[in-house]
């Protein structure tokens, strides 16, 4: 092993060790009741560590996609990767709908809510809801073809100044990217060496950032547990015994899709080992956990992908932060789950064709819902009216809405992580770990 290998070995380790710690003190500060203490003096550090990750998440982006598509040398070399990959994250975004629907039909989690609990989390949640069904009619209100208009940004400083515009952000670094390959390659190198000289600068930041994990890590999943505890423990457990059927569903279609379809990707389309997939992309898979934000965990995800997985650069530059945008299958597969799950406490029936728009709805949703937590249940609202089903039941869900998207998360990013294998593999960029 060379004597810089080391630090990655360990990364995984001691975010491990952030987590367990952090969990512990969240359940040690929820029944002392030091939620204040937390919030004012823990949490900000999570904080701080998120605000960093999000930081050089859209110079990442740019940089990457740019000196990604500009290496790919013509256009039709990047019309043939553009498909496999764009047809890769919709496929397995369709399936991961399906698997939600035949698991939430089968195991019909709604149907065991009692009537008081159902009041009791709609009146506990009724102003969160008030203010995601606002967003969602905002949204709802606009044209169907809007979202490419938003995709096409007006002024590129606004959308590099926000996480949320990370879509537009995708369309510029193509269109650059495209741009360079088209003019003469003494006018193209010299830019093109600037964005490859601005990504290793971001790649340096981000072993400079990761140095900060263990305890950013400690600080967001000790807010997460006192958040949700409120200084009252019994909170989380009756709410993970009156939904824990739900849950279940949803964890246990995240774990077929993950343990099974992406599996069956690996065996069909790469030589690689399962067993050297999973531990590679653990360290992106447990930041994913931590922050429940595909885009903050982009930089780590790269990292391993190129490191620990042996995908090359021109690969992972391209298809990593496209499929941080617009690759969503755990946030689609909850989408789907959750919307059945609410019709059935609140005895709607819905039919075939109900299911079928909740499948092409979730799909169309999951490619525009922003990388960054939470941003998944404005999206579910939309499904909700689309299929008569009354919004206001999110609240029904909102109170483990934030365990379920940190496991939503890590199935987003391992989504992410095997497309890039299988790409790489199939343009023969695939080669060995660069670490021992």
């Amino acid at each position: 092993m060379s004597k810089a290998q080391p630090w990655h070995k360990q990364l995984h380790w001691r975010i491990i060790i952030g987590l367990i710690l952090g969990l512990v003190y969240g359940v040690v500060a929820a029944n002392m009741g030091w939620g204040k203490f937390t919030e004012t003096w823990i949490s900000p550090f999570g904080k701080i560590f998120m605000n960093l990750l999000k930081l050089i998440a859209v110079p990442l982006v740019l940089t990457s996609l740019v000196t990604g598509v500009a290496s790919l040398s013509d256009t039709k070399k990047l019309s043939r990767m553009g498909g496999k990959t764009i047809g890769l994250y919709v496929g397995t975004t369709a399936i991961a709908v399906t698997i939600g629907l035949l698991i939430v039909n089968i195991m019909n989690p709604g149907k065991g809510i009692p009537d008081d609990l159902r009041k009791q989390l709609e009146s506990a949640y009724a102003s969160d809801v008030e203010a995601r069904v606002e967003v969602a009619d905002e949204v709802k209100q606009r044209s169907p073809i809007q979202p490419l208009v938003d995709m096409v940004p007006d002024n590129f400083f606004n959308s590099a100044s926000s996480n949320r515009s990370m879509l537009q952000m995708v369309f510029v670094s193509l269109l650059l990217g495209i741009a360079l390959i088209k003019i003469k390659p003494n006018k193209s190198k010299p830019v093109l060496a600037v964005f490859e000289g601005l990504m290793d600068t971001v790649i340096e930041l981000v072993n400079m950032i990761m140095l900060l994990a263990p305890i950013g890590v400690f600080a967001l999943l000790a807010d997460t547990i006192t958040g949700l505890a409120k200084d009252d423990p019994s909170q989380v457990m009756e709410l993970l015994s009156g939904l824990g059927m739900y849950c279940i569903t949803v964890v246990l279609g995240l774990f077929i899709h993950a343990c099974i379809v992406y599996p069956t990707l690996f065996r069909v389309f790469t030589p690689m080992k399962l067993k050297r997939f999973f531990v590679g992309i653990a360290p992106a898979q447990l930041m994913a956990f931590s922050t429940s934000s595909s885009g903050a965990t982009l930089p780590v995800t790269m990292d391993c992908a190129e490191k620990r997985l042996g995908v090359s650069d021109e690969v992972s530059s391209f298809v990593l932060p496209l499929g941080a945008t617009i690759n969503m299958d755990g946030t689609a597969l909850y989408q789907a789950v959750a919307a059945v799950f609410i019709a059935q406490v609140v005895g709607i029936e819905l039919t075939i064709a109900n299911q079928l728009t909740i499948v092409l709805t979730a799909v169309l949703a999951s490619i525009g819902t922003a990388a960054v937590p939470g941003a998944g249940i404005i999206m579910l609202v939309i499904i909700l009216e689309a299929v008569g089903v009354p919004s206001a039941g999110i609240a029904l869900i909102l109170g483990v809405d934030r365990i379920l998207d940190m496991l939503r998360t890590v199935c987003n990013v391992t989504g992410d992580a095997t497309v890039a294998t299988v790409i790489a593999s199939s343009e023969g960029q695939l080669g060995e770990s660069k670490e021992a």
